[in-house]
């Protein structure tokens, strides 16, 4: 019997789908005719959102900083490892699982900040914690899914912030006292936003910044969007009303709370180190999605210096250019406890809102788990540094 691509794709989601299938209502068939179904990877999702979007927004979604050196180098890093995968492995299951700061965790996938996801689909936030709870994924954001929380239904959750609301010892304490009152299981510190950069796709599309909360404004009949009152602009000297916060402001905050504090930006060995003196409890390795400082090393580059650094005191996470289950195994290998994703859930949540941040999730679990069995790793601690080399290596030989 022929089968034709159609057919093929099909069969794949099915597979892929199978827990929706079991989250439906008992008898309610599963349709695969459903366009959700029709992307067989993560980037397929892309151009779906792409056709969805304003042009400003895609271009929000899609932009890097300057040259964008770095936004491309986070995928092309990727190929400089190879998986070496061991033979007549005995297994049946594969296990995901994992533990992530005394929490169970049935994948080691994350869901990282973005901000502007109104931008992508209304409430955004919303969709996406609502989604992240449906996929039991840990949740990392800044504001907009308190009603999902405080429905009890919300999905566990971490604070991110960029540094306001610790400016002062008595913003600290109170924001903190918030946090642990709300039922917040940490709080991610992002550090590597300090100024706002230079991303040239925003500067030309004259994006304001007051759309990334309230979303792209209709246009007219013309196609004109309405003037915008702020507009990212070239050419402007940075500066700050209020100095940055420092090692000491991280080691205030971690004293003033039992919650684990996470510092999101750590892209060398020492600062890991320098973190974990401050009493932090998770590293988390991110040039910020390739949108700060443009000609940053890749993370997946950095990734075995800062794991050799902090030697298993505490977790280490990372983002940056994660599309495939390879990817996922690839960063295990090199000491990742966890990665974190944004665009892929971005561009599933433009196309189909919670549903499709499901769907990508699930596209990237499947996908590490036969990755897995395919290595001959049945589960997390079988990936370890002896699965990945890199290419210059074998050139070497």
């Amino acid at each position: 019997m022929r089968y034709s691509r159609r057919h093929a794709i099909r069969c794949f989601a099915a597979f892929a789908a199978a827990p929706f299938a079991r989250a439906q209502q008992a008898g309610a068939p599963l349709d695969l005719n459903d366009p959700l179904f029709q992307p067989v990877r993560v980037m397929d999702f892309a151009p779906l959102a792409k056709a969805k979007l304003d042009p400003i927004a895609w271009g929000y979604l899609e932009t890097g900083s300057e040259d964008e050196v770095t936004l491309r180098r986070n995928r092309e890093a990727f190929d400089d490892l190879v998986i070496r995968p061991r033979s007549l492995v005995r297994m049946q299951s594969v296990d995901l699982a994992t533990q992530f700061l005394g929490r169970n965790l049935d994948f080691p996938i994350v869901l990282c900040p973005a901000g502007g996801k109104n931008c992508f689909f209304p409430n955004g936030e919303a969709e996406v914690a609502r989604a992240a709870a449906a996929a039991k994924a840990v949740h990392i954001h800044n504001s907009g899914a308190e009603q999902v929380q405080a429905s009890g239904k919300g999905p566990v959750w971490w604070q991110l912030t960029t540094g306001a609301q610790i400016s002062s010892s008595t913003n600290m304490r109170r924001w903190v006292r918030s946090l642990e009152d709300r039922g917040c299981s940490g709080i991610c510190f992002s550090v590597d936003i300090m100024y706002v950069s230079h991303r040239d796709r925003n500067l030309r599309n004259k994006l304001d910044r007051a759309w990334c909360e309230a979303g792209i404004p209709p246009r007219d009949a013309q196609g004109n969007l309405p003037k915008p009152q702020n507009p990212e602009r070239a050419g402007v000297y940075p500066a700050r009303r209020t100095p940055t916060p420092d090692w000491n402001t991280v080691g205030e905050l971690c004293s003033l709370t039992k919650l684990p504090v996470s510092i999101k930006g750590i892209l060398r060995g020492d600062d890991a180190e320098l973190a974990i003196q401050h009493g932090v409890r998770c590293i988390h390795v991110s040039n910020h999605g390739a949108r700060q400082l443009d000609h940053t090393p890749a993370t997946i580059e950095v990734l075995s210096e800062i794991a050799q650094a902090v030697k298993g005191r505490v977790p280490v996470v990372v983002d940056g250019g994660f599309r495939r289950g390879t990817d996922i195994f690839k960063a295990i290998a090199l000491g990742a406890t966890a990665v974190a994703i944004a665009r892929p859930y971005l561009y599933g949540l433009a196309a189909f809102g919670q549903r499709g941040v499901e769907r990508v999730i699930e596209l990237l679990r499947t996908e590490l788990a036969l990755d897995m069995a395919l290595a001959g790793t049945p589960n997390l601690a079988a990936i370890d540094r002896g699965m990945v080399k890199y290419r210059r290596e074998y050139r070497q030989l």
